[in-house]
């Protein structure tokens, strides 16, 4: 017969499986808690996604609708059909509906840059969070700054008269979904890093990962 002290034991770990999250999450690293909103999932993002995995989701939909639009540059419908659709990929609550998932690229990225940086400011957090956490929420902000800018172009196109003037913003659109999704070489050394001005979302990725190998937190 068990034990009172056994009872005791199995009755908290049923209590700790029955817990709601928040309240599980109290035991658990505060540091990992942040991390994992961001890489492995989040409440509201599309199928529950991490914030930086929505954020490259929603940047490849708008890649391939800016590329869509490019297809005939004579076609000014066509491309503020297009545009709208990246719109909504950088920002549902610019466009209601389109192809992305509704979160958005600007959602995503600042997201994923807000809660890298609770990481590093949490508790207990090890010196690899800190520093990785610098890269990441430096290339997520060069996204955002970057998503501001899509769809300033986005908009223009949208308002464009002539199709000329749509293809001139298409090509800017084009190199900047570009560079969100894969960063750019800014100080033209050959190489995409995470500093300002340089990294985006490929980029945030990349630390990302390395932070969590070195963290234990690979699955």
């Amino acid at each position: 017969m068990p034990s009172t002290i056994t009872r005791a034991l199995s009755a908290l770990a049923l209590f700790a499986l029955a817990a709601p999250p928040s309240l599980r999450a109290q035991t658990e690293d505060p540091a990992h808690v942040h991390i994992g909103h961001v890489a492995d999932g989040f409440r509201g993002t599309p199928e529950g996604l991490g914030l930086l995995p929505a954020a490259v989701a929603e940047a490849q939909v708008a890649a391939q609708h800016a590329g869509l639009a490019a297809r005939d540059p004579t076609n000014l419908d066509g491309m503020k059909r297009h545009a709208g659709h990246v719109l909504h990929a950088l920002d549902p609550s610019t466009v209601e509906s389109g192809p992305g998932g509704g979160y958005g690229v600007k959602a995503g990225a600042d997201g994923a840059a807000r809660h890298i940086e609770l990481a590093a400011a949490s508790e207990g957090a090890t010196e690899n969070v800190k520093l990785h956490a610098n890269h990441v929420a430096t290339a997520a902000s060069n996204v955002s700054g970057w998503t501001d800018e899509a769809i300033e172009l986005a908009r223009g196109i949208q308002s464009a008269t002539t199709a000329d003037e749509a293809a001139e913003k298409l090509h800017e659109l084009i190199q900047l979904t570009d560079a969100i999704a894969n960063g750019r070489d800014t100080d033209g050394d050959g190489r995409i890093g995470w500093q300002e001005g340089e990294g985006g979302l490929a980029q945030a990725s990349q630390h990302l990962t390395l932070m969590r190998n070195a963290e234990g937190l690979a699955g």
